[in-house]
Order: structure tokens, then C-alpha cells, then sequence
């Protein structure tokens, strides 16, 4: 029963981007289209799942003072693994990208779980931690993308959506993300105060 809470809370109860309010650079800057958010997502999660794993692995040789240099470099290779299999495999995907797949390295999101989470628990509850968390992210990112793209290209995976409709070019632009997200977290807001009556 643990394992789906621990997937559970990542997804809805502590949703990285939703209820904690981290990472949101990537998840604003690569939302123009439900494609990157996905592959987004399969980076995010094997970095999370993969360092997770690891960090609970070795947090009885890690000395305290030190642990946050090696849970970067842990992350971090992690990340290298990522970028260069999108570059042999996926070209069209790193590019898309861009910055944003180095810059794992840096998401608070991966460094908190690690210091939160895996560095205090078990390898088993760290990988479906790392599961919830990376599910949580792809829930805000491809709901995020899902909305942009269609209002701000009206297309969905390059297919038109809806024939004959304008499509707003704010949505696709900062301004169009900032608003999206402000939306979905008012929706958010609105189904937990239900929930709680």
C-alpha cells in the first residue's frame, strides 16, 4: 500500500509543480508543446528515479557534510547519460529542448528528492518516490502543454485540432504559460477545497 501513496502523493498530494511550487522554469519553458513535455517528463524521470535510487544506495557512506557535492554529481551524471542518448537517438528532441535538459542538473526538484526523501528512506520507497514525483511533474507539464498548444498553434502533436480556428500566439509566448499555469492552479485549488468539504 505504500508504494501507491508514495506514487499517489507525487502525482496529486505533493505535486512537484502544482502543490510545492518547484521547477517551474522548465515547466514553463518547454510547455509550447505536449512532444517536449512528454520527453520532458522520460528525462525528468530517469534522472529522478536514477539518482534516487542511488543517493539511497550509498547515504550510509556519504559523509553529512559533504552529501550535497556528491548528490549533484550523482545528478549530474545522470543528466549526461539523458543529453547524450537524446543527441544520438533523438537529435530533433535535443534540440527542441535545448538548455533545459542540462539544466536538470540544477531542478530543485531532483536535489529536493534526493535530500528529502531518498537520503532518509529506503531504495525501494526512493525508486517509487522517484516515480510519483517524475509522474507529478508530467501531469503539470503535459496538462500545461496540452492547453498552449492547442489555444496558442491549435495543433496537437502537428495535427490541426480544431479546423478553422485562430490561434492566439500569446499562449505559445511567456506570458501565455504564466497564465495557463495560474489557471490550473486555481482549478487545483478549487477540487482540494471540494475535496475537503
Amino acid at each position: 500500500m505504500k508504494i501507491f501513496e508514495l506514487i499517489k502523493n507525487g502525482i496529486w498530494h505533493r505535486n512537484p509543480v502544482l502543490i510545492i511550487g518547484i521547477g517551474l522554469c522548465p515547466t514553463l519553458a518547454v510547455t509550447t508543446s505536449v512532444s517536449n513535455a512528454l520527453w520532458m517528463t522520460v528525462a525528468a524521470m530517469f534522472v529522478l528515479v536514477g539518482s534516487n535510487i542511488l543517493v539511497s544506495s550509498i547515504k550510509r557512506i556519504v559523509p553529512p557534510h559533504i552529501r550535497i557535492p556528491i548528490f549533484i554529481t550523482i545528478i549530474a551524471s545522470f543528466v549526461i547519460i539523458v543529453e547524450l542518448l537524446l543527441k544520438a537517438y533523438q537529435p530533433e528532441v535535443d534540440k527542441a529542448l535545448g538548455i533545459f535538459i542540462p539544466l536538470i542538473v540544477v531542478n530543485c526538484i531532483i536535489l529536493g528528492r534526493a535530500e528529502e526523501f531518498a537520503y532518509k528512506n529506503s531504495i525501494l520507497d526512493s525508486l517509487f518516490d522517484g516515480i510519483g514525483m517524475g509522474l507529478g511533474l508530467g501531469f503539470a507539464l503535459t496538462l500545461l502543454a496540452f492547453v498552449r498548444e492547442i489555444l496558442g498553434a491549435n495543433k496537437l502533436f502537428g495535427y490541426t485540432f480544431i479546423p478553422g480556428m485562430e490561434p492566439s500566439l500569446m499562449m505559445i509566448m511567456a506570458p501565455g504559460a504564466f497564465f495557463t499555469l495560474a489557471f490550473i492552479l486555481w482549478a487545483m485549488n478549487a477540487i482540494k477545497s471540494k475535496q475537503k468539504k
